[in-house]
């Protein structure tokens, strides 16, 4: 798979750079070059980008001036568009602070450490706090003239913020404008350092966040974590993760709010959709290859920067209860050594595959806990019972101490405000520096930078420390390449994501997700031999009424397979085919798990009709590990989907793929089977309930692991789909 990917990147538009004729680059490359004054050193040129014409277009407001890359010379590539760039002994380097002079932090041949050293001793500290916070950035939608950013923008421009969040889903080459215009108003400020988007995952399906489907002008589209988790294929994520980032990069988004580290032990909880399951051992190798993958070996101008999240592990639960909210505002860990057992080891791949920064959770770990082997925080307290982001026991002492972590380290939204657990009681200014000292490095969900000069102003925080946080913000925006080009070329985002054989690669990921879990007498797949006397009956749950979701379903069937004859008259259907699609939404902070109107399936009823009436293949697509004890029971054959494709289902069903797909995590027998479980530990740990797994009538029990191929699960005797009493009525189909 890795020579095929080379292929996609070859064969990938490469992105348009013009070269001005009169600006011959010297092959001579001195190793470093002292700050040169325009006055005074003859050798040092001047571009104004703002009179200098170039063909093509970055998709900035403005005709942007480039200089090609020159490896004979290492030149980087380098992009401006309201600020000169200075010509030095045959190279060029952007003047980023306008003062026409070859500044250390503008040197692109000076070691990043040195540049970053350099930028921090030139800014205010208002310049400084407003680097560290990041909140959601939001663009003009439709606007008639081009601009997706206004030129007085009030986060970039007023309050010196640099990292912004973007959620909405426009086609790429709206995204690089709008990037485009952002990096325009950073290099239009005092010391023009440029701006980090960045956005939660956006090439899989979601309930809460970013959530896309496969469209033109998207970025491919893959299943959920989960999905990874079920295959089990960890190439196919590091491939992914590779595509994944040539888009992002294309489009200007250089910074990722995931992957999501957290262990699947509470099923209640709602945000399992984002996460690889329930082992930590799948875990930890999807979340390594997910970060070299995107990052690369090193992080570079060519990688995106990972945020891997939340730190210590948001999987352990109250009931599913989760921390956005007071109800959950805790981390319980009732097995003794479970954190380091169960919920640390993917952040120790995190860390080891040199994640670039970590997100710790809202909660705080609770001292009804059963000991989890860290140092106390007191004689009498094991832990200090205060948010994650402002848990210098867990930050300081822990992750950078004991873990060893290097990068920096990025609150949750609003973790340090108003849902600062356990330091309710402070002020803002009080909480901003308790997290702060602590060692979070970037506040998330705030836009008030006066928050930390004042803390530094009223001795709460010293600016010492805000200049360790700032450094390593800087890092990363040098690493990344943003200082010599942030911008990026609308069309090559277009190009990039067009591409057939990454989609084609996608498409395999979804068929390799896809988990059998019935086949009763072998009634899959339907080959073409059996295929012809079939008549297929498809409906759509939830809202199995609404016409417009099953019509779209059949569409999509008979545009990848017009072999299936499909009809809409159950009484004259010989099978039938039901897509079950539960929802829950942690927004709603209502965690529940069984399949009906609570979860947004109101006509259970019905999906038991269409399964009594016809043999029914039964396909549940599983965000969380529904409890299944009423649709299940019925369904002659069972499948389980992640953020699938619908035609790669169809594939399984038609046997053009056969399923290789694992369960990531355990269903439960029953609602009483979740009051019974332990919430910090995996269902197969030995502190779990034996009887917690849903076993079928054939005996087969819907363990972590579990899945059918179709050379296995020959059902003997009464099909399962039979009932408790009678004879069914499809009992003498073909």
């Amino acid at each position: 798979m890795a020579s095929l990917s080379k292929q996609i990147r070859k064969s990938s538009k490469l992105r348009k750079t013009v070269l001005t004729s009169t600006l011959a680059l010297s092959l001579l490359a001195p190793v470093m070059v002292p700050q040169a004054n325009a006055n005074g050193n003859e050798d040092l040129g001047y571009v104004d980008p703002t009179t200098t014409t170039n063909p093509g277009n970055s998709g900035a407001n403005t005709v942007t001036y480039r200089v090609q890359a020159d490896p004979t010379i290492g030149q980087p590539e380098i992009e401006a568009a309201k600020k000169g760039v200075l010509k030095v002994d045959g190279k060029q380097f952007r003047d980023l602070d306008g003062d026409r002079s070859l500044d250390t932090y503008e040197d692109w041949r000076t070691p990043v450490d040195q540049r970053v050293a350099d930028l921090v001793s030139k800014m205010t500290l208002a310049e400084k706090a407003g680097l560290m916070l990041i909140n959601t950035h939001t663009p003009i939608a439709n606007p008639a003239d081009g601009r997706y950013v206004k030129a007085d923008d009030s986060m970039i421009v007023a309050k010196n913020m640099r990292y912004v969040i973007f959620r909405q889903t426009p086609t790429v080459d709206v995204i690089a404008k709008y990037t485009n215009q952002l990096q325009e108003l950073g290099e239009a400020s005092r010391l023009g350092i440029p701006v980090v988007v960045t956005s939660n995952p956006r090439n899989h399906a979601s309930t809460d966040y970013t959530n896309i489907a496969a469209s033109e002008g998207q970025h491919s589209f893959w299943p959920g974590p989960l999905g990874f988790a079920a295959a089990g294929d960890t190439e196919a994520v590091k491939e992914f993760s590779e595509i994944a980032a040539q888009e992002w990069r294309a489009a200007g988004i250089r910074k990722v709010y995931g992957y999501t580290a957290d262990i699947a032990t509470d099923p209640l909880w709602a945000r399992i959709e984002d996460t690889f399951g329930e082992d930590p051992k799948v875990a930890s190798d999807m979340i390594y290859n997910v970060i070299k993958g995107f990052q690369g070996d090193k992080l570079g101008k060519d990688g995106v920067a990972i945020t891997v999240k939340h730190f210590p592990g948001g999987g352990a639960r109250d009931n599913g209860l989760d921390p956005h909210f007071v109800e959950g505002k805790f981390n319980p860990y009732p097995t003794e050594g479970s954190l380091l057992k169960y919920h640390i080891p993917p952040f120790e791949a995190a860390i080891a595959a040199d994640v670039s920064s970590i997100m710790p959770y809202y909660a705080y770990p609770s001292n009804d806990s059963a000991d989890q082997g860290l140092p106390w925080y007191s004689e009498d307290q094991q832990f200090e019972e205060v948010g994650f982001a402002l848990n210098k026991s867990i930050l300081t002492d822990f992750l950078r101490g004991q873990l060893g972590f290097k990068g920096y380290v990025n609150s949750d939204t609003g973790a340090v405000g108003n849902n600062a657990w356990g330091a309710e009681n402070l002020t803002a200014v009080q909480k901003m520096a308790k997290a702060i000292n602590a060692g979070t490095d970037i506040i998330s969900g705030s836009s008030d930078p006066t928050l930390i000069t004042k803390a530094v102003e009223q001795g709460f925080l010293t600016e010492d420390e805000i200049n360790k946080s700032v450094t390593l913000l800087l890092t990363e925006m040098m690493n990344l390449g943003l200082f010599e080009d942030p911008y990026v070329d609308p069309q090559n985002a277009l190009d990039v994501v067009a591409n057939p054989e990454a989609q084609q690669l996608a498409d395999e990921a979804h068929r390799k997700s896809i988990v059998l879990l019935r086949n009763d007498k072998n009634l899959l797949p339907l080959k073409d031999a059996k295929l012809k006397n079939v008549k297929l009956y498809v409906e759509m749950f939830p809202a199995g009424a609404d016409e417009a979701s099953t019509k779209g379903l059949i569409e999509t069937i008979k545009k990848h397979d017009p072999s299936i004859t499909i009809t809409n008259n159950l009484e004259e259907a010989t099978h039938a085919y039901i897509y079950v699609k539960p929802v829950q939404s942690n927004w709603d902070n209502n965690p529940r798990i069984t399949v009906g109107p609570e979860t947004g399936i109101t006509n259970v009823d019905r999906i038991i009709d269409i399964q009594k009436t016809v043999p029914t293949i039964t396909a549940v697509n599983m965000t969380n590990p529904w409890v299944l004890d009423e649709i299940e029971p019925n369904a002659a054959a069972l499948i389980g989907t992640f953020g699938t494709k619908a035609e790669a289902i169809i594939d399984v069903i038609r046997g053009e793929f056969n399923p290789i797909g694992k369960l990531p995590f355990a269903l439960p027998a029953s609602m009483t089977a979740v009051d019974n479980e332990v919430g910090d530990v995996p269902s197969f740990a030995p502190e779990e309930d034996p009887a917690y797994a849903y076993v079928n009538k054939s005996g087969n029990a819907y363990k972590y692991g579990f899945g059918l191929s179709y050379n296995q699960g020959k059902a003997l005797g009464k099909p399962d789909h039979a009932g408790e009493t009678g004879k069914p009525a499809h009992a003498g189909n073909n």
